[in-house]
């Protein structure tokens, strides 16, 4: 049976990916830095699902959550990196360091936190791998082009940590050739970050990031893909 760690799983697209994949029969572990809503989020799955408290802006906290992966399951197959925040909301002109600082804390040093610290649950698996959830806000190639929606998105600091997201995914692809490292691009799904307006549902904000969870090794590494297939860079 297939074991999936999911950050930031207790509601929209990590809610929904842990739903989506305990139906095609994976264990699923909801990994949340709120207790109650975790758990609340893994009894509503039922029989397949566990909380595991995470909080991916803190080293503590994801050693002591691989610590009890490490003692319940024993390995994880696939991790999937979906905690985010879309930080500060204030005008570009208005941002400062720590603004910058708290968003890269938890949109990419935490997916470096968590993958170090799993990479050994990982490595246990026959056919590991690793999503990251990134954004086509972060994509030169879309926030440049007219007819996306990415570029009518004025969000400095949210938008640069997700490049840097993608990023980070291709070069632990190159660096680490024995697990599968691609990332997935929701699109403009309705979800708490944009006040429900995108004009995705969540399941298809999910479409890329269950794909990626769920293909073969043949599939191959270092991609980057939304629900209709890869994405300009």
């Amino acid at each position: 049976m297939t074991i999936t760690f999911i950050t930031g799983a207790n509601k929209s697209l990590g809610f929904e990916t842990a739903r989506r994949l305990r139906d095609l029969g994976h264990t699923v572990l909801i990994g949340a830095r709120d207790p109650e809503r975790g758990r609340a989020a893994a009894e509503r799955l039922g029989a397949g699902a566990r909380f595991v408290l995470i909080d991916v802006a803190d080293d503590a906290s994801v050693a002591r959550a691989a610590a009890d992966v490490q003692a319940h399951e024993g390995h994880i197959d696939v991790l999937v990196n979906n905690a985010g925040i879309i930080g500060a909301h204030g005008s570009a002109d208005q941002l400062t360091g720590p603004d910058a600082l708290d968003i890269l804390n938890t949109n990419v040093a935490g997916i470096v936190r968590v993958t170090h610290a799993f990479l050994p649950l990982l490595r246990r698996s026959a056919r590991p791998a690793v999503v990251n959830v990134t954004s086509g806000m972060g994509s030169f190639a879309l926030t440049h082009d007219p007819e996306r929606v990415e570029s009518s998105v004025v969000a400095p600091l949210y938008t640069a940590s997700k490049s840097a997201v993608t990023m980070l995914t291709t070069q632990y692809a190159r660096a680490l050739p024995d697990i599968r490292f691609n990332a997935a691009d929701p699109g403009y799904t309705a979800t708490d970050f944009n006040g429900h307006s995108g004009h995705q549902t969540v399941q298809e904000g999910t479409d890329a990031i269950v794909a990626l969870a769920t293909e073969g090794p043949e599939a191959g590494t270092g991609r980057f893909i939304d629900r209709f297939g890869p994405v300009r860079w």
